[in-house]
């Protein structure tokens, strides 16, 4: 019973995966709109991991996406004449993660030190430095990038190819979602959880406490960066078929995280999937209603709902739910 209370708000965002993706196979024309959506989702969940349960905010969080998109990349170019089929595709996402917590690693052990401010500007520079480093090294082809398009129809042939960079790459997406998700509630249940509550809400007096802060938002931060890396190899890299740092360094991205996780409700499982589906569907429908037009209805319509909810829209309906409603909105 007492598991079942503790890992019962898995229950509706497994179900809204389950209808999502319903809806996205039954329905024609709506595959594309429910794999962005997704897209947004997966990407809160995966910040939530840092963001929601330590509060620091990283602005060069998208350096992650960008290793794992290169991940994938340099495993399908490099490989492309070992025939080894779709085992090309994990070695991928397995080198994905290996950059990103590389890189994670490094960045954690100097950043996590600076608080605030100067945390935030600190992974603005990592971000924009190793963007600059790529092109100016030449690294990875430079400003030119890592096409695999070619490499793909080679190992795989010309139809799945296709089929994996317009349905398997969004069902990668769906597992990362779930398996993020699995990974959150699994932290907020355990010793790291409570750990990383206290440093969200005071990291002084959680040292204090005899707590070791910076070993718990290392390990955060390298869980959030792992996701990234899968994220970028599978949502970028298998679905566009090239990486160019101009794109894939874009600190567009890392905003729209830090927007959907406060505008569901930080440090809450269910926060960033509200907060994903609603930034989603308005970006994604805005722009067919309003193309070229859409930021100027979108910001003002998001800061209505941030101010309207300050904890999130999750946070809002937790405070009126009451009873066993509550436990399975988390």
């Amino acid at each position: 019973m007492r598991f079942f209370e503790k890992y019962a708000s898995l229950i509706p965002v497994l179900l809204i995966y389950a209808i999502l993706f319903a809806i996205g196979i039954s329905f024609p024309g709506m595959w594309q709109p429910v794999a962005f959506i997704m897209f947004y989702i997966t990407l809160g969940q995966a910040f939530n991991i840092f963001l929601g349960l330590t509060g620091y905010v990283d602005f060069g969080y998208v350096a992650f996406l960008a290793l794992g998109a290169y991940g994938m990349a340099i495993a399908v170019d490099n490989l492309g004449g070992a025939n080894l089929g779709y085992g090309i595709i994990l070695i991928g996402l397995l080198l994905a993660i290996l950059m990103a917590s590389i890189l994670s690693v490094a960045v954690g052990a100097v950043a996590l030190r600076l608080r605030g401010a100067y945390f935030a500007i600190a992974t603005i520079g990592v971000n924009e430095g190793f963007r600059y480093f790529v092109e100016g090294a030449r690294l990875w082809g430079g400003s030119e990038g890592i096409i695999i398009s070619g490499d793909m129809r080679n190992i795989f042939g010309r139809e799945t190819a296709n089929f994996i960079s317009t349905f398997v790459s969004d069902i990668l997406v769906f597992i990362i979602a779930i398996l993020a998700a699995i990974v959150t509630i699994l932290i907020m249940n355990r010793r790291m959880g409570y750990a990383l509550m206290a440093v969200r809400e005071d990291e002084d007096a959680a040292k204090v406490m005899g707590i070791n802060v910076t070993k718990y938002k290392v390990m955060a931060f390298i869980t959030s960066a792992s996701f990234a890396g899968l994220i970028g190899a599978s949502a970028w890299t298998l679905k566009m078929t090239y990486v160019f740092p101009s794109d894939v360094f874009l600190i567009t991205y890392t905003v729209e995280a830090i927007v959907i996780v406060m505008l569901g409700g930080a440090g809450t499982l269910m926060g960033p999937i509200v907060g994903g589906l609603i930034y989603g569907i308005l970006k994604y429908y805005l722009s067919i209603t309003l193309p070229g037009f859409q930021l100027l209805v979108l910001a003002p319509l998001l800061i209505v709902i941030v101010v309207a909810f300050p904890d999130g829209v999750v946070g809002a309906l937790r405070r009126r739910l009451t009873g066993n409603v509550k436990k399975y909105l988390r």
